[in-house]
């Protein structure tokens, strides 16, 4: 039977970019990675071509691509998903999203999805004084909406409402009473009345890794009672008109569509029992939790989620309306806060392979004389007489060889040189049982070998740090995508997990996305000598670059931020240069000038040797932190 040929939709997939990649990634006839911008298929660039051209001038890997038509596209597909329902129910009310600053603050990303939503009155949402003045600096549209949440002190409150009284569309969100007369106390000294919104603690919550951020004991809003002293509390000041909005989150990534539904149809309730109340509200905020299919599974997996945008709008829509004809009251205003599912998609983290680790011996065979130790004829034989039918049993002898190697060792019976054969036979023994478990007529693989492969992978060492760049696959075990981007037309001959270039154990990635379940490692190519091997991460564009840490003091890589043209053509718009090594000590206070001269401020270093290395620190002081590929 002749051997099928690889071919670049078997490279689709093998990496699930269909599912995952939402129709802005694909693979061309070349076996490259393309990107589609708009999602659509005319409009595409190699993304291979994009790093050799920004490796000619001179940027290296670890980089950032960001694709800031990907922005667009997605802050018009959530506005017209909205409206397309509002459109479908007759909805009497409108929509306005807020993108979330927190998601990722860079300038030039902030600056496009403002630009991307001007023409759907698109505002902001700042969690703190320094992300209100961003959003207060920002060509917004005059009827956009700035809207104040988390905790917030007399200078915040002065800042928004100093803003409001200026002219500019500032909602306070009230997270806690003590805020309340603080608000008040700013407004009566300005004299301006203050727009308002109260955060109610919903008892539904949402679905995923950020479910137990809502619910009764959520870190942000107001309880039943509460909310009815905050309505007391203005009607008694004669400033009830300035709450104008209702407020609620159940949590960041929300998994579960019905989640979504649950939380709706409580929310309205509660927003028309306190319109019957004579709260004159405006805006029903259905807080953020719009979530990202980062493994492409659409199941109710925390990284996935079983709902598309179309969906997730219709059911805000629909449930909205659904209560207030139950309850007779207008409908609301419908806002949104939704931030990842607005900037995850921009983002691509390219990296380099510079090594890999072969953890099994896969270059090395035994071949025995005769004159070695017993246990070394007992692990030989174990291998070559492994099979179908005996690979259990064969399994336990090598285990217990592999224990008596070392046993023997440690009591001094064994050399160096016998230890080292007994473990690549061993491993040899491994290879051989992982090779009886992918044929496909073995039905049932026993649970005790069922880690094999895991312990069988080879380690790639990619030039990165994970915690500068997905510090959440760290932090809380957030799965990204990951892949090649060239050589795919090429059938990947290995399996490997991926370690970054920190003095860190925690800075390797062991866990791959995959439709049926988690992958312990990925199948990749295995790097050719002197010649890049290029690998990126995908969806990393929310909370990823601000959570990064400079850990080892590796800094942020340096950025392209690309525009795709026609003809598969493409605009580098900007170079923004990673963090420096001058940059990240000044970071944690060392004066780089110190740092240069001492080693050579004694007088024995007063040599060529001294000043050669006072020539070199001098040198690398504006260099990136990463290793340097070219000299590989």
């Amino acid at each position: 039977m002749a051997i099928k040929n690889f071919t670049v939709q078997d490279a689709m997939s093998m990496y699930g970019v269909k599912e995952w990649g939402y129709g802005f990634f694909g693979v061309n006839s070349k076996g490259h990675l393309v990107v589609h911008p708009t999602r659509d298929e005319n409009l595409s660039c190699d993304v291979f071509d994009i790093v050799q051209h920004l490796r000619k001038k001179g940027v290296d890997t670890p980089l950032i691509l960001r694709f800031p038509q990907i922005l667009a596209a997605r802050v018009t597909e959530l506005n017209e998903a909205f409206h397309k329902a509002m459109r479908e129910y007759d909805y009497a009310g409108s929509y306005q999203g807020v993108y979330p600053v927190k998601t990722n603050q860079i300038k030039e990303v902030v600056d496009q999805v403002v630009k991307a939503g001007y023409k759907y009155r698109y505002g902001l949402e700042a969690g703190s004084k320094p992300e209100l003045m961003i959003a207060l600096s920002m060509n917004l549209h005059p009827d956009a909406l700035v809207t104040c949440n988390g905790y917030k002190d007399e200078t915040f409150m002065r800042m928004a409402l100093l803003a409001r009284k200026a002219g500019r569309n500032v909602l306070i969100t009230v997270e806690k009473m003590t805020e309340l007369p603080m608000i008040l106390k700013v407004a009566r000294e300005l004299k301006v009345e203050p727009l308002l919104g109260l955060r109610f603690k919903l008892n539904a919550m949402g679905s995923g890794k950020w479910e137990s951020s809502a619910g009764d004991h959520s870190k942000f809003g107001l309880n039943t009672q509460e909310l009815l002293e905050a309505v007391e509390t203005l009607e008694k000041k004669g400033l009830l008109d300035s709450v104008v909005e209702l407020h609620f989150h159940i949590g960041s990534q929300i998994t579960d569509i019905r989640r979504v539904k649950t939380a709706m149809k409580e929310a309205t309730r509660m927003y028309a029992k306190l319109y019957k109340r004579g709260v004159p509200l405006k805006y029903l905020n259905v807080g953020g939790g719009l979530g990202v299919d980062y493994d492409g599974s659409r199941t109710t997996f925390s990284s996935s989620m079983n709902y598309t945008i179309d969906e997730y709008a219709s059911d805000v829509v629909y449930t909205t309306q659904d209560v207030c004809a139950q309850e007779q009251v207008p409908v609301p205003n419908l806002l949104s806060e939704s931030g990842r599912a607005i900037a995850a998609f921009h983002e691509v983290v390219v990296v380099d392979i510079i090594g890999l680790i072969d953890t099994t011996h896969t270059k090395y065979r035994v071949e025995l004389t005769g004159n070695e130790p017993q246990v070394l004829k007992e692990l030989a034989y174990t291998r070559d007489n492994l099979s179908v039918k005996n690979f259990a049993e064969m399994y336990h002898d090598a285990i217990t060889q592999k224990d008596e190697l070392i046993t023997l060792f440690n009591l001094g019976y064994l050399s160096l040189d016998d230890r080292a054969k007994g473990e690549i036979l061993f491993w040899e023994v491994c290879r051989k049982l992982s090779k009886i478990f992918s044929y496909k007529s073995l039905k049932y693989i026993p649970e005790e070998f069922q880690d094999l492969s895991k312990s069988l992978a080879d380690k790639l060492i990619a030039n990165f740090s994970l915690f500068q760049s997905m510090p959440d696959h760290w932090a809380i075990d957030q799965l990204f995508p990951v892949m090649p981007i060239h050589r795919l037309k090429e059938k990947p001959t290995i399996s490997a997990t991926l370690c970054d270039i920190t003095c860190d154990s925690d800075g390797k990635m062991e866990k791959f996305i995959d439709l049926k379940d988690v992958r312990d490692e990925i199948s990749l190519h295995e790097p050719k000598g002197g010649e890049p091997y290029y690998l990126a991460f995908f969806l990393t564009g929310a909370y990823q670059d601000i959570l990064g840490m400079r850990h080892n003091l590796f800094g942020a890589p340096t950025e392209a931020h690309v525009v795709v043209n026609e003809d598969e053509d493409f605009k580098v718009q900007q170079i923004i240069p990673g963090d420096t090594m001058d940059h990240v000590l000044r970071s944690v206070h060392y004066d780089p000038d110190e740092l240069v001269e001492g080693p050579t401020r004694r007088r024995q270093n007063k040599s060529d040797a001294g000043e050669a290395l006072k020539a070199l620190l001098t040198q690398q002081r504006s260099l990136p932190t990463y290793l340097d590929t070219n000299e590989r």
